[in-house]
Formats: C-alpha cells, structure tokens, sequence
C-alpha cells in the first residue's frame, strides 16, 4: 500500500500541517484523528490496515490530517472565545486550502470526510457546514455538542460549529446528494449523541443510515469494524 508522509503549508494557520496519505488513486476520504490524536494515529492504531484492499485495489485514496484541538476545542489555556476563532481557522484550512487540492488531485467535484469519536464530530461537521464539497459522511461513535468545551461561552461563532444547534435551522434539499453514516453501538459512549442526531436528520427529511451494533465499546476493535464495512457500502455501489 503506497504511503507518502506530506507536510502542508497553510497560509490560514501559518504553520505547516502534517498528513499521511494512502493509496496512489481513488475517491478521496479525508480522514480525522480522535481527541487530541494526530495524522499517524489511524494507521498506528490499525484503521488503514482494515482497508488495505480498498486501498490497494484502488478504490480509495486516504488523507490522514492532523487537527489543531490543542489550541481549540481543547485548548484549556485559552480563553473559550479564541478556541473557537482557532478552530474557524482551521475550517478555512480545509475549505479553502486543504480539501480544492484534493478535489484537484484526484479529479473529483466532491470529497468523502470520515472520523472516529472527536474525529466523528470534525467529520460531521465540516460536512454540514459545506455540503457543496462532500458526497460522503462517515462518522463512527461521534459528538455533535461542543459547548461542554466552551466554559459556557457562547455566540454566533458557535453556533455555526455546533450542528446540534444548527442543522435542526437548515434546509434539507442541500444535503440531498450526501451519503450519510452514523455509526454507533449499545455500550458506545456517543451512543445518545447519534440518536438525538439522528433525529434532527429525520426531522429536517435529510436520509441517513443510523447503524447501532451490539454490544460493543466506544474503541478500536469497534471503528476497524465499521470503517471496511462502510467505505465497501458507499462508492462501491
């Protein structure tokens, strides 16, 4: 499986954001790490190796990105509002930077997003807040409520990060064309999490597949499951 370690510039950021990137062709998958994990994670922790053969075979090709949740979401030694301002920083980093290069690289009008856990919410959301740039949403034992990281700070800026709180105000129709997947299970953590987002879907007509397995943990063994099982489902229909 070709693997190229790439470290991208961003002029949003101002610092050079690091990725490792798997396969030579396919539909892209930009793929987020969990809370506080980085661009080597999913591969450390045997996510890629579960789908080497869509990998190999050509089907897909993987952008592992790092975030920069130390210095929003979790940046405790800031204060709340700049941890949000950081994170719109970032979201301009993958809307305007990071993901037109993929889009270019691999000759596609849109981009698959897909994550675990904190990765999940990273997924959902730039996938809600720009459904004109992503054809498929893949987020495995999600959140989708981020106040409890904001000290109960909270203005537009929020809002518009937050989809529990706003995709219940969007239209519908603009996320016809998008293959969306909420993977959780019975004892997963996050379990509520989808439901409760899995209803705003429902009511706002948006089409999604709520997958809840049984009996098993918000972890690795679940995720190298789901990821294979999902990814064979979408692109190859």
């Amino acid at each position: 499986m070709e693997e190229q370690h790439i470290k991208y510039y961003s002029h949003h950021l101002d610092k050079e954001v690091e990725m490792l990137v798997f396969g030579n062709w396919g539909y892209p998958i930009l793929l987020f790490p969990t809370t506080l994990g980085r661009y080597y994670q999913a591969k450390d922790m045997g996510l890629i190796e579960s789908v080497r053969w869509l990998v190999e075979s050509g089907k897909y090709k993987i952008y592992c990105v790092d975030t920069i949740d130390a210095d929003s979401w979790y940046g405790k030694h800031l204060n709340p509002e700049y941890r949000v301002l950081n994170h719109i920083q970032y979201d301009k980093f993958l809307k305007n930077e990071l993901v037109p290069h993929i889009k270019h690289e691999c000759n596609v009008g849109k981009i698959g997003v897909a994550g675990c856990s904190f990765g999940g919410f990273h997924a959902a959301n730039f996938a809600f807040r720009h459904p004109e740039m992503v054809a498929y949403l893949v987020s495995m034992s999600g959140a989708f409520d981020i106040r409890g990281f904001l000290d109960g700070f909270y203005d537009d800026a929020v809002y518009f990060n937050n989809p529990v709180d706003f995709m219940p105000n969007e239209q519908g129709w603009r996320f016809g064309h998008m293959k969306i997947v909420l993977g959780t299970s019975d004892w997963d953590i996050c379990l509520n999490s989808n439901l409760r987002m899995s209803g705003i879907l429902n009511n706002n007509g948006i089409e999604h597949w709520l997958d809840i397995r049984g009996w098993e943990k918000h972890d690795w063994p679940l995720w190298n499951k789901m990821f294979p099982d999902y990814l064979s489902r979408m692109v190859l229909q």
